[in-house]
């Protein structure tokens, strides 16, 4: 049976001025839930399933891309975000976690908590970030789930 998990990416020093967007399948694009100074709130949900012959679970779902081994989300901006007018054209692959069975389950068992993790919007050369991404701090963990107030993520994020 597969169960729903709830994943929030914040995305830390984004461009001004340049769209960025959550790649849901092919071609949905979905934008963040809050933004502000240039930081960037993404949530979604990733289906869970536990097949016999895997000891870990695994992630699915419209937003997760690639092979079973190596799943990740795509971040798009500039013109892959839809911005028509942008001279970026860029897409961010971030990895997802390897999950643990024991992590899986403390975070569904709590409807107030997600599985949280953080990049940086901003690429080397000043432009969006491309290509395969490092994750902040210690990568995904758990952490409050939105809408608790925007000010326990963090302040900035308050939409306004």
């Amino acid at each position: 049976m597969k169960q729903l998990l709830r994943l929030q990416l914040q995305v830390l020093d984004a461009p001004s001025g340049v769209t960025m967007m959550l790649q849901r399948g092919t071609q949905e694009l979905v934008p963040p839930v809050a933004a502000a100074a240039g930081q960037l709130l993404f949530e979604l949900q990733a289906t869970v399933s536990y097949p016999k012959d895997e000891a870990a679970p695994r992630l699915g779902g419209p937003a997760v891309h690639g092979p079973v081994q190596r799943r990740f989300l795509y971040v798009n901006a500039g013109t892959y975000a839809g911005q028509a007018d942008s001279g970026w054209a860029r897409r961010a692959k971030v990895p997802l976690p390897a999950l643990t069975r024991e992590l899986v389950e403390q975070a569904l068992a709590r409807p107030d908590l997600t599985l949280q993790a953080r990049i940086l919007g901003r690429a080397g050369d000043g432009g969006p970030a491309c290509a395969s991404v490092k994750l902040l701090d210690a990568g995904w963990t758990l952490a409050p789930a939105w809408p608790v107030p925007a000010a326990q993520i963090n302040p900035d994020l308050a939409v306004k």
